[in-house]
C-alpha cells in the first residue's frame, strides 16, 4: 500500500509541476493549443534522455563520449547508424536538451545565447534524421502541432524565445530517471496532463481521452487469462491510453505489436508520442491517420486483442458502396446515418483473431435496442457469429463532456463453454460519485470482472441469460429485461394516510379560523 502511494504521490507532484507549467502560458492561447508546446517539450527532452542512455552504453568499452564520437569522421556514421537502428531517430550532440537548457540558464556569450530557432533547428534536425528510414512513419510530422513560428507564442522572436524558454526550464527541473521505476511515474503523470486538459476543455478535450476506470474494465476483460498478446488494436486510439492499458493487464506484459487508427490529426500525434514515451519501440506499433469507417488502414491483420472507446452515436454516410466492404457485407444492412456504433463493432469483428480473438468496447446503450438495421446487425452478431459474450451497463456520467451511461460489449471469437449464453451484467451503481464526475475504481472493476468470470446469476447484479431468452427478446439486449434491479417500496398503511389527512385538514381549517378572527378584531 504504501509503494502505491509513493507512486500516487510522486505521480501527483509531477502533474502540478505540468500545470504550473501550463499556467505560464496560460492566456496566451487556448488549453489545447498549450497543452502541444508543454507535450513537445517533455518528449523532446524524452528523446533527448533516452539517445543518452543509449549512447553511453554502447560507448562505454570505447571509453569515448558521444560528442566526441560524433565529431569523428569515422565514428560518426557508426553511431548514426545504431541510432537510427535502435531508436529510430538521430539527435546530434548539441542539439540534446541539456545542451539547449544549457544555452538557456548558462550561455557564454551573446552567440551562444538560445534562441526559439535553435529549438526549431534541433527538431528538424530530428525529424529529417528518420527520412528514407523504416521509423520516419512513427515520426514523421510528430512536432507539427508546436508550432515555434506562431505568434500567439509571442509577436517577435525574443518574446517567443523568452516563452519556450521558461517551458523548458521547467521541464528540465522535473525529476524523473528513465533507468527507474521513476519513468513510468512520468507516463502516469503525462497522462494525468491530458485528464487535466480534456476536462478544461470539455467535450472537445473528452473525445480522444478514455478516463481509467472504463480503460481500466476494458482492458482487463479484452485480456483475462492471457500471457502476451501477438497484436493489440484500437480503431480510435486517441492518446493510446487505452492500448498501453492492455500491456498492464497481460502476465507478462508482451505485446508483439500495437495497432492504432486515429482522424484527428493532433491526437494522432499524441498518440504516437505515448506510445514512445511509455517504452515502446517504434519498430512495434502501427498508428495510422485516417477515418476508420471510411478507410481501413490495417489490410488483412487479425487481432488477439481490441479495445475501443469510439465516438458515441456518430454520423456516417452509410454510402452503398460500403455494402461491399468485408466488413460490413455480412449483415446485408448498414449502420443507419444517425448512429455508426455498431459499424465501429462490426470492423473490429472483422479484425478478430479467429481462434483467440478479443474485443470490449464502450458504446451508448441505444445499441443494444434500437431497431431497424441495428437489429438486424446484432442478430447477426449473436445468432449467426456467436460472438457476443458479455453486455455490462455502467454507470452515468464517468466521461468527459457526457452524462449518458454507457456498457461494455465483450466478443470473443471462441466462446468455448458458453456458446449457449449470454452474460449480462448490470453495473450502473458501482461508483464513486464525484462534484463533476463519477468514477470507476479498482473495487467496482473487481466485483464486475469476478461477476463476468464466474458466469453465475447474482441477484439485481448479474444474469447468465440462455440463448432462448434472447431469442425470446427478439435479440433485444436492454440489460433490464435480464437483470431484475426492481426494488419492490413498502406497504403504504392507507388507514394511517386517511388518519395524518384528517388531521392536516383539521389543523388547517383551525389555522384558518384564528386568523380570520384576528382580522375581524383588527377591523380588516
Amino acid at each position: 500500500m504504501g509503494e502505491k502511494n509513493t507512486y500516487q504521490a510522486q505521480a501527483n507532484e509531477l502533474s502540478q509541476t505540468l500545470w504550473a507549467i501550463a499556467n505560464e502560458l496560460r492566456g496566451q492561447m487556448d488549453s489545447s493549443e498549450f497543452k502541444n508546446y508543454i507535450l513537445g517539450v517533455i518528449f523532446y527532452r524524452y528523446l533527448s534522455e533516452r539517445t543518452e542512455l543509449y549512447m553511453a552504453e554502447i560507448l562505454e568499452n570505447d571509453g569515448i563520449t558521444y560528442g566526441d564520437a560524433f565529431a569523428d569522421e569515422d565514428y560518426r556514421p557508426v553511431v548514426e547508424e545504431w541510432s537510427l537502428s535502435k531508436l529510430g531517430y538521430v539527435i546530434k550532440p548539441e542539439n540534446l536538451f541539456r545542451n539547449l537548457v544549457r544555452k538557456i540558464t548558462k550561455f557564454q556569450d551573446d552567440a551562444d545565447r538560445f534562441s526559439v530557432e535553435d529549438f526549431e533547428k534541433a527538431i528538424n534536425d530530428l525529424v529529417g534524421s528518420t527520412m528514407g528510414h523504416e521509423s520516419n512513419k512513427a515520426f514523421d510530422g510528430l512536432f507539427s502541432d508546436m508550432r515555434l513560428q506562431d505568434t500567439r507564442l509571442g509577436e517577435t522572436v525574443s518574446e517567443r524565445t523568452d516563452m519556450i524558454s521558461r517551458v523548458m526550464v521547467r521541464v528540465s527541473d522535473i525529476d524523473f530517471d528513465l533507468q527507474d521505476s521513476q519513468f513510468d511515474v512520468l507516463g502516469t503523470a503525462y497522462m494525468i496532463l491530458i485528464g487535466l486538459f480534456a476536462s478544461d476543455a470539455g467535450k472537445k478535450g473528452g473525445e480522444f481521452f478514455t478516463p481509467a476506470g472504463p480503460s481500466k474494465l476494458c482492458a482487463t476483460l479484452a485480456s483475462l487469462g492471457l500471457d502476451e498478446a501477438k497484436t493489440v488494436g484500437d480503431c480510435t486510439c486517441g492518446s493510446a491510453s487505452m492500448l498501453l492499458e492492455v500491456q498492464k493487464h497481460l502476465t507478462t506484459h508482451k505485446v508483439g505489436h500495437f495497432y492504432g487508427q486515429e482522424k484527428n490529426a493532433t491526437t494522432y500525434n499524441l498518440s504516437r508520442m505515448n506510445m514512445i514515451m511509455h517504452g515502446v519501440d517504434w519498430q512495434n506499433f502501427d498508428i495510422y491517420k485516417g477515418d476508420t469507417l471510411v478507410d481501413d488502414k490495417y489490410g488483412d491483420v487479425k487481432m488477439t486483442v481490441q479495445v475501443c472507446n469510439p465516438p458515441y452515436s456518430l454520423k456516417w454516410s452509410s454510402d452503398k458502396k460500403f455494402e461491399d466492404d468485408p466488413r460490413y457485407s455480412g449483415v446485408g444492412k448498414l449502420a443507419p446515418k444517425s448512429a455508426a456504433d455498431l459499424a465501429f463493432v462490426e470492423h473490429m469483428i472483422y479484425h478478430m483473431d479467429d481462434e483467440d480473438g478479443r474485443v470490449a468496447v464502450l458504446l451508448p446503450h441505444g445499441v443494444l435496442f434500437r431497431g431497424g438495421a441495428e437489429e438486424a446487425i446484432r442478430k447477426y452478431i449473436i445468432k449467426d457469429l456467436n460472438r457476443l459474450d458479455a453486455v455490462i451497463g455502467l454507470p452515468a456520467n464517468l466521461f468527459h463532456g457526457t452524462g449518458i451511461p454507457v456498457c461494455v460489449l465483450v466478443l470473443k471469437s471462441k466462446r468455448n463453454g458458453n456458446s449457449d449464453n449470454v452474460m449480462f451484467i448490470d453495473a450502473s451503481k458501482e461508483f464513486k460519485p464525484g462534484k463533476n464526475q463519477n468514477t470507476l475504481e479498482q473495487e467496482h472493476i473487481d466485483k464486475i470482472v469476478d461477476a463476468y468470470v464466474k458466469r453465475e446469476d447474482i441477484e439485481k447484479f448479474a444474469h447468465k441469460a440462455k440463448m432462448s431468452e434472447i431469442i425470446e427478446n427478439d435479440y433485444n439486449l436492454n440489460i433490464p429485461r435480464y437483470v431484475d434491479t426492481f426494488e419492490e417500496e413498502e406497504p403504504v398503511d392507507l388507514v394511517a394516510v386517511k388518519a395524518e389527512i384528517q388531521k392536516l385538514d383539521t389543523e388547517t381549517k383551525a389555522a384558518i379560523d384564528k386568523a380570520e378572527s384576528m382580522m375581524r378584531l383588527l377591523g380588516l
